[in-house]
């Protein structure tokens, strides 16, 4: 059985994101949350707090042993850009895009 956490429309890339995804992925729960806050990436914040909801969603609705959790999934999709822009040289427009990430956390008991 797995537990889930959601979190949709963070306002931060899903490149950079993903790195924090790829360090955490299969690391037990402790592990994990040691890495998340001794790295000093700015996605470490909202998933520290999204890995934290996960076990708890865990120990709540699956009474699951909070010793045993390990980090089975996790996900970082892009979600919608909000497009805005500045003014250039020459009466011109830059584009800039704003992205949004969802991410997904889902943790699982040792077999």
């Amino acid at each position: 059985m797995e537990a889930l956490a959601h979190v949709k429309f963070v306002r931060m890339s899903p490149r950079k994101v993903k790195l924090v995804c790829d360090m955490i992925r299969g690391k037990d729960v402790k592990t994990a949350t040691a890495y998340m806050m001794q790295t000093p990436k700015a996605a470490c914040e909202p998933m520290l707090k999204l890995l934290k909801s996960a076990v708890a969603n865990a120990e709540h609705n699956f009474n699951m042993n909070v010793d045993e959790l390990y980090v089975s999934t996790v996900v970082a999709n892009p979600g919608p850009t909000l497009k805005r822009g500045r003014m250039a040289s020459r009466h011109g427009f830059n584009r800039i895009l704003k992205r949004t990430t969802h991410i997904t956390i889902g943790v699982s008991e040792k077999a």
